[in-house]
């Protein structure tokens, strides 16, 4: 048995003041809610950091960080109404979102922005905000960017790589060989998807040369979409490897930036994968990060750009899997900053040119989560990290003998955009009892003036953090909604929320908002989530215990979460819920399958019923290939324990989700007809892995009408 957890309320005492004169978090507050909310979104540093551009309701707006003026430079549809019309293919292009296509970028004098609206590309005048085309062409121009000397801009044309000059307009074809098979400077689907690879092109800093990979697509496996809402239906196939199939074959190149035969880097095996690829400050070699197939191995490689000759400047092995980060940052004369998790948490590390540590920067039973900036000049690091709690956020500086100091202040979490000089940086500061609230800072942390604050008109119920131990004693964090008028001494319905996979961590200390949850607890829900072990922002060593057995410690953590829910004595035993969509839709139905008698009713939403059928990069990195962990692969699919279920079931699932495709869902419905068990289906229309705006609602009120029919 547990001991008793330590259980933080959040606020309760203020809650009935907070709450007066605000709205109840209704569905139609929840599918109307914005995605991005107004004030935060993407900024876009000027090159001297004095200045930012963002775009807002399609317009593009200028601010003075000096004088606080905000200006509106130019509005987007004005320039798609100048642009040529182009003809969008007949067929889905099954682009990842993780795909990095900047809306804006500033040129390196700072004079003008590059804006991409229409299909065409556009110079705006930072000055003035007049524009005009830079490009006008009935193909659309895809991840354009300047050049580091702004006299060119590169940019994707249907497959191929192109540069244009700014000034005399000149246009050069980089690459000529482009096909629907044959990608330049183009990514597949998965690498964004899972390497979280935004571009595949990148300027060397001499402006001379751009290094691009090559994805030749033709091995990978073909998952036949269809768009059924056209008649006759039309085909929509989609490029997808599999758990155990052909990965594409990737070549990293060379080309002179005005033209010219590429020279190719031979950088490894065919089934190693590249995870980032970066120019030397000087311009002479690629750095180029690269994993084996199942991801334990990753080493630095520097390539030779003129001679392509190719050396390992560092490697990292790991007994599970290494996880890819965007820490690798050049530091003065040639020295760089690295990202590892050896000691199980992730630190950085300074190293020479060629690969010798020179110290650990940061230490500690915490990690650092992220880089936002790097100051050569003074020598000093930036990052986020959860030194101050695993559920936290917090804005440090270390310098580069390791002395660190802490600059964010309010507890909570913190969302950081810094400017290329580290001069100033804009903070998206919340937490469970904060709304978001966007701050502009100095460099030391000093606060410089208000952004903008979420306007809050609807009442958000109390959020409470519950610690739980497992049985082997490993901390675990949970957070609970009371329904809205919670009593004392009554039952409530409850509504488990679960995610539980890899790269994910939902318990933390941020402002619920708008949500779904929200407005269950509203409707007199009790709603609970823990993050079990597998999940991260706890180090590797939490998240790696789940290698080659997906499912099993997840569930057993989460029936710990709630048995510690159900101790509390409001929650009834009898109407217990679950829900959860991608990874958490997996974990809904292996908790059916798995626990029988544990739910009354569950909503799984794009489920992944069987690892076989998911893409190659994530499921190998966690449960080896399939040839080699046959065992693993069939004992974590819960379509074959259909037989078990004994719950309500609704499947949720979109007839084309690129991610977890409908396969899945057709793989469990098929199991559960053969074991005779009834079930809900509710298939959607939409080519993404969630259901998104005009259908949101659909949605919401399809799965709470679910809940409410059998959790009352």
């Amino acid at each position: 048995m547990c001991r008793t957890p330590l259980v933080l309320s959040i606020a309760l005492a203020l809650a009935p003041a907070f709450a007066a004169g605000k709205k109840p978090v209704t569905l139609e507050a929840v599918a109307s809610a914005p995605a991005v909310l107004p004030g935060f979104e993407t900024v876009y540093w000027s090159p001297e950091g004095k200045r930012l551009a963002w775009i807002e309701e399609r317009v593009v707006w200028l601010y003075e960080v000096a004088s606080g003026r905000r200006t509106r430079l130019a509005g987007l549809a004005e320039m798609e109404a100048r642009a040529a019309k182009y003809e969008e293919p007949a067929a889905f292009g099954w682009k990842n979102r993780n795909v990095a296509e900047r809306a804006l970028e500033w040129s390196p004098s700072g004079d003008r922005l590059l804006a991409a609206a229409g299909g065409d590309l556009f110079l705006v005048e930072a000055a003035t905000g007049n524009w005009e085309p830079l490009t006008t062409t009935a193909v659309a121009e895809q991840d354009a960017r300047f050049s580091p000397d702004g006299r060119r801009v590169s940019f994707r044309r249907g497959h191929d790589l192109y540069t244009r000059e700014v000034g005399g307009r000149r246009e050069a074809r980089l690459t000529h060989d482009g096909s629907p098979t044959r990608l330049n400077a183009e990514l597949d689907w998965v690498y964004p998807e899972e390497l979280n690879l935004g571009t595949a092109h990148w300027w060397s800093p001499d402006a001379t040369r751009i290094a691009y990979l090559q994805f030749d697509v033709s091995r990978e496996w073909i998952y036949p979409h269809a768009d059924l809402l056209k008649n006759p239906p039309l085909a929509e196939p989609q490029r997808y490897p599999k758990a155990g199939s052909p990965n594409a074959v990737v070549r990293l190149g060379v080309v002179d930036a005005a033209g010219g035969e590429t020279r190719w880097i031979d950088w490894g095996p065919p089934d190693a994968l590249i995870a980032r690829v970066a120019w030397s400050p000087d311009s002479r070699a690629l750095y180029v990060q690269r994993f084996n197939r199942v991801q334990n191995r990753l080493e630095l490689l520097r390539a030779d750009a003129a001679s392509g000759e190719v050396r390992v400047v560092l490697r990292e092995e790991d007994p599970y899997w290494i996880n890819v980060d965007d820490v690798f940052r050049f530091i003065g004369d040639g020295r760089f900053l690295w990202g590892s998790e050896r000691d199980g948490f992730r630190h950085l590390y300074l190293y020479t040119a060629e690969g010798k540590l020179i110290r650990q920067l940061t230490r500690g039973q915490w990690e650092v989560t992220a880089v936002a900036g790097v100051d050569e000049r003074a020598g000093e690091v930036y990052y986020l990290s959860t030194e101050a709690g695993p559920l936290e956020r917090q804005l440090y500086r270390v310098d580069l003998r390791g002395r660190r100091e802490r600059l964010s202040k309010p507890r909570g979490t913190h969302g950081v955009s810094m400017a290329p000089t580290c001069d100033y940086y804009l903070d998206a500061a919340t937490s469970l009892e904060a709304p978001p609230r966007r701050t502009l800072h100095a460099r030391d942390g000093r606060e410089a003036g208000l952004w903008r604050e979420a306007p809050q008109e609807y009442e958000i119920l109390p959020t409470e953090i519950v610690q739980v131990q497992a049985g082997d004693g490993t901390l675990l964090y949970g957070r609970l909604i009371r329904p809205k008028g919670f009593e004392s001494g009554k039952r409530y319905p409850v509504v488990v929320m679960v995610y539980g996979g890899p790269h994910a961590q939902n318990v933390r200390d941020v402002w619920p908002g708008v949500s779904w949850e929200q407005a269950l607890a509203h409707r007199g829900f009790v709603v609970w989530q823990l993050d079990n072990r597998g999940t991260s922002g706890r180090g590797h060593a939490f998240e790696s215990q789940v290698f080659r057995n997906l499912g099993e410690l997840e569930l057993a953590d989460q029936r710990e979460g709630i048995r510690r829910l159900l101790a509390m004595g409001f929650a009834d035993p009898e109407r217990l819920g679950i829900y959860g969509w991608s990874y958490g839709g997996y974990m809904t139905l292996y908790a059916l399958t798995h626990a029988p008698d544990l739910f009354r009713a569950g909503v799984a939403g794009a489920p992944v019923v069987d690892w076989r059928l998911y893409d190659t990069i994530y499921t190998e990195r966690y449960m080896g290939l399939p040839d080699e962990n046959a065992e693993g692969y069939r004992r974590s699919a819960p379509h074959h324990r259909a037989a078990a279920v004994k719950a309500r079931l609704l499947l949720v699932h979109n007839l084309e989700d690129d991610n977890v495709h409908f396969q899945n869902a057709i793989h469990m419905a098929d199991a559960l007809q053969r074991n005779g068990k009834l079930f809900e289906m509710m298939v959607y229309s939409q080519k993404t892995h969630g259901v998104t705006a005009p259908l949101r609602r659909h949605l919401l009120e399809t799965a709470t009408d679910f809940l409410e029919r059998h959790l009352r």
